[in-house]
């Protein structure tokens, strides 16, 4: 019993209220909010989830929201889904799914060009649901540089992309890819008495991609010129008294782990069944891709962040996972170098960046990608830049 009551004071929702609130940004992603009200939310200590009824507006029970008390993440195989609650509000016995026609073809999106600014824990709630084609991001490595340091401890860190991956697996379409970037990270140690900590932060984001129903494709080293790594400082100590123990290999290289959102499709369903065979076959790779999971790329450095991809990294990624004309989104956008590369390869692009300083770094170079397109740009919390007049290959 001491042991619940710990576990309870560590709940991120212990309010009725609380617990509606979170079921209503559930229903809004899947455009039910304004068709359905609440019955009494009640917390289960024995597996530390809120159970929330759904109503009609005739009070009729048709459903439950069940949440994770710890993350606040809707509990989807346990809760009613959006066709079980559609058929019940309409009235159908048992709520009978209706059958969808176009579910056997993939969808198109309809998302224009977009770049929001702000958390993109929240701007993914705002996203429809299947309306990305494809997820290509470089979150920040935790702690690992001092720009970084806004995570009070690892597990809120692990949390927090946790709730991102979560928004992402709603957002993507049906059987794409989640494509990220990511790399052990080295704590550095504070102090000559304490030893510096090296986090293996790939294999805990796979153990979530897993978690939040995604399946394993593959893992691709991105390596490096040797040189690079020295500037971590690792292995220096070991090149000059070269006593066992000590050794650590300067690390030159970092994962590009491939996810694929659970389906019972193959993947050859994308390709057959695609509405517009023309866009299949312009999308075609073209000889001298890699044929390895060894991609030899240099880094890419700018002065104004501390951590760019380079653009190359990106054009493959975009041009081995998605179509002509998908949407691709980018949460942790920085620069904005996924966009850039979409627009070079004929895709859309979806842009979340939270700091003002790396937006306007993309108000800055979105003119060189996209000339007068520029001009259509969903912008979100943030102002248009204003045009240059200065558009190449006019």
């Amino acid at each position: 019993m001491r042991n619940s009551g710990i576990k309870k004071q560590k709940y991120k929702i212990t309010t009725v209220e609380q617990a509606k609130t979170v079921s209503r940004n559930f229903l809004k992603t899947i455009e039910l909010d304004k068709a359905i009200d609440f019955g009494l939310p009640e917390i289960d200590d024995r597996y530390h989830i809120w159970r929330v009824p759904v109503k009609s507006k005739s009070n009729e029970n048709i459903g439950e929201i069940v949440i994770d008390a710890f993350t606040t993440l809707i509990i989807e195989k346990k809760t009613t889904n959006k066709k079980v609650l559609e058929s019940r509000l309409l009235g159908r016995k048992n709520g009978t799914e209706v059958k969808n026609k176009g579910n056997n073809i993939p969808k198109i999106s309809n998302l224009r060009n977009t770049i929001g600014l702000g958390d993109c824990e929240i701007l993914l709630k705002e996203t429809p649901s299947e309306s990305i084609d494809l997820v290509f991001t470089s979150p920040p490595y935790y702690n690992a540089r001092p720009e970084y340091v806004e995570y009070l401890s690892y597990e809120e860190y692990l949390l927090k992309i946790r709730k991102i991956i979560h928004q992402a697996h709603r957002v993507l379409n049906e059987g794409r890819f989640f494509v990220i970037n990511i790399s052990p990270v080295l704590i550095r140690r504070a102090s000559r008495n304490e030893a510096s900590k090296r986090i293996a932060v790939p294999f805990d984001f796979h153990r979530i991609f897993i978690e939040e129903g995604f399946e394993f494709v593959d893992d691709i080293h991105w390596v490096k010129p040797e040189g690079a790594g020295w500037a971590t400082g690792r292995g220096r100590r070991f090149a000059a008294d070269r006593n066992p123990l000590q050794y650590k290999p300067v690390p030159v290289t970092e994962y590009i782990l491939v996810y694929r959102k659970q389906t019972d499709k193959l993947i050859d369903w994308h390709i057959r069944k695609h509405p517009d065979p023309n866009t299949i076959e312009s999308s075609k790779i073209k000889d001298g891709y890699e044929t390895t999971n060894l991609w030899k790329i240099h880094p890419s450095y700018n002065k104004k962040h501390p951590a760019v991809f380079p653009l190359d990294l990106a054009e493959k990624v975009i041009q081995y996972y998605s179509f002509k004309n998908d949407v691709i989104l980018d949460p942790f956008a920085g620069t904005g170098t996924t966009g850039k590369a979409a627009v070079k390869n004929g895709r859309r692009f979806v842009l979340f960046e939270q700091e003002e300083e790396y937006m306007n770094l993309i108000k800055e170079d979105v003119f060189n990608w996209l000339q007068k397109d520029t001009e259509k740009i969903n912008w979100i919390n943030t102002e248009a830049p204003k045009s240059r007049q200065r558009y190449l290959n006019l």
